[in-house]
């Protein structure tokens, strides 16, 4: 393999790392299980793996190795999500935004580098926009309130 492809597959994926790392230190910062080095590992291995089927497949095989990526963080994010009883679920912000940071991954791996950065600001944004103060006086949705868990966390 040249060189130069080598280099493009790693600089997609250090890209994502340093995306993955930047949201995870929000996650960190919040307290949650899942913080930045667990996210700069999801966002450079999907980003590595889609990176190396953009370069060296066909758009087939790379369409496939982005299914493969969405599934296989789909079980990581299962595994981070905790029930501890009807009205008490917790890990889904953070399962969540484990799935969205390798959507960055996978939009870095196929080159649109822009575009990924751009991603990863909108979901820091997201996860931060309650601290904003014109939306931090919107009302906050509570298990109490109609019995339902509430998906933050």
């Amino acid at each position: 393999m040249r060189i130069a492809i080598q280099l493009v597959i790693l600089g997609r994926a250090a890209l994502a790392a340093g995306l993955g790392f930047m949201i995870g230190v929000e996650r960190e910062f919040r307290g949650k299980a899942a913080g930045d080095r667990t996210f700069a590992l999801l966002g450079f291995g999907a980003a590595a793996l889609v990176a190396v089927a953009a370069e060296l497949l066909t758009p087939d095989g790379t369409s496939r190795a982005i299914q493969g990526v969405a599934t296989g963080v789909g079980f990581l994010g299962a595994g981070l999500i905790f029930r501890r009883s009807p009205r008490d679920v917790r890990g889904l912000t953070t399962a969540a935004s484990g799935w969205a940071v390798t959507g960055v991954a996978v939009i870095a791996g196929v080159g649109a580098y822009l575009a990924a950065i751009g991603g990863a600001l909108f979901i820091v944004l997201v996860l931060e926009i309650d601290r904003i103060p014109l939306f931090s006086r919107l009302p906050q949705h509570h298990p109490s309130d109609d019995g339902s868990a509430s998906p933050e966390s």
